[in-house]
């Protein structure tokens, strides 16, 4: 007897925080099951033994509009599990479902359109499982990141609130690189004050506050007090301005700390990662660039198949913007990681001036007519090449300089 055609389902799920969407179809495109579950893991494991329940001993291919997240738990069971498993990004399931019937969106319409996306696609990656050591760093970073953003923002409050009252103090110091000036806003904010004091008194108490050498503590306080003699009006809501300057010193001295501690964590952990020393022996990146690197990408580079594809993630392969008569019309892509190609960009521009191989290559471009910033993406894209070689055969830019000099040149 002749055995039939294997069947074969294909499971969107539209994921959400609280519930997700989840429909399956067959291979003629026809609802098989479409049901909302709650995402608990009771809930989820009871919907996957469904799903198998419905295949009859066939193939089921599993994708989500969500890789993190609120989808993260449904991920993870689905690859604990050995299941087949693609993502399909958002913006994709949004431009797709305008050639599907309905013109409501829902939960039940995007679940649908994932799948049969999924099913009639030959273009998607599967999801693979994410090393801890990757998600962890993709956490740390994010987090610094944010820790950052958020200092930036309490110094520029800080230098707004000082400019109201004190000018001239808010031109004596750069705030975002002088930890001495934070020390000195820790306990005088005021001309008055810094008068008071004088410059012998002021440099002593500064070195028994932090600051780390008498020169600097020195050099700061000549700074405040010349300020504090250039001023002796009182502005209006002085010390109400004064108060909040001392807030605001303390919290950015509190951010510094905790991205101090976060950075040797992140340093830490991502020194455990088996490409770490690959990944550093390239010039320009250090730990932090590593770190981004691994948490940009996963750390796996079988999931992006070559360096081309993981160029075009990273924003450093140009795509066609034809149109009419216009041909050869190369723009960067609409859609790409930002810190990918921050990572490749700032490591490029430190080779450009540390890496003798790098720096003639920029060198080159600058001399065909590239401007610095083409230069260096020029450079960014070669190196992306030579790191994805490196990390693939797992050896040192060092060890193999003589065999890389072409693919930098």
């Amino acid at each position: 007897m002749k055995e039939g055609p294997v069947p074969e389902l294909w499971v969107g799920t539209d994921a959400g925080k609280a519930e997700h969407h989840c429909t399956v179809i067959d291979a003629d495109g026809t609802k098989a099951l479409s049901r909302r579950v709650p995402n608990n893991e009771d809930e989820l494991l009871q919907l996957l033994g469904d799903v198998l329940d419905l295949d009859d001993g066939g193939l089921v291919t599993w994708a989500v509009d969500l890789n993190a997240g609120g989808a993260a738990l449904w991920i993870a069971l689905l690859v604990n599990h050995g299941q087949r498993l693609f993502y399909i990004p958002g913006r994709t399931v949004h431009h797709a479902s305008g050639a599907y019937k309905g013109d409501g969106k829902s939960d039940a319409k995007d679940a649908f359109v994932i799948a049969d996306q999924a099913r009639m696609r030959r273009d998607l990656k599967p999801l693979q499982e994410t090393s801890e050591i990757a998600v962890d760093l993709k956490i740390l970073t994010s987090r610094r990141m944010d820790l950052s953003a958020d200092r930036t923002r309490a110094i520029n409050r800080l230098r707004a609130q000082i400019l109201e009252y004190f000018p001239a103090l808010e031109r004596a110091f750069d705030y975002s690189a002088c930890k001495a000036a934070l020390i000195l806003l820790s306990g005088y904010q005021t001309p008055a004050a810094l008068r008071r004091t004088g410059r012998a008194r002021l440099t002593t108490w500064l070195k028994n506050h932090g600051v780390r050498t008498l020169n600097i503590a020195k050099s700061t306080a000549d700074a405040a007090v010349s300020a504090a003699e250039a001023q002796f009006t009182s502005v209006p809501g002085e010390k109400t301005a004064a108060r909040m300057a001392h807030t605001l010193a303390r919290e950015v001295m509190a951010l510094d700390e905790e991205i101090s501690e976060l950075n040797a964590f992140i340093e830490g952990r991502f020194r455990e990662h088996p490409d770490a020393e690959v990944i550093t022996s390239m010039p320009g990146i250090g730990d932090m660039l590593g770190a981004e690197f691994i948490a940009a990408t996963g750390g796996d580079m079988a999931a992006f198949g070559s360096p081309d594809r993981l160029a075009g993630v990273a924003g450093l392969a140009p795509v066609p913007r034809d149109s009419g008569k216009v041909s050869g019309n190369l723009r960067r892509p609409r859609r790409y990681s930002r810190r990918l190609l921050r990572v490749f960009y700032l490591s490029a521009q430190v080779a450009s001036v540390r890496c003798p191989r790098s720096k003639a290559f920029y060198q080159r471009k600058r001399a065909e007519g590239k401007s610095h910033k083409q230069a260096v993406l020029a450079l960014a894209r070669r190196r992306l090449n030579v790191l994805w070689a490196l990390i693939r055969d797992h050896r040192t830019f060092e060890a193999n300089a003589s065999r890389l000099a072409a693919a930098v040149a």
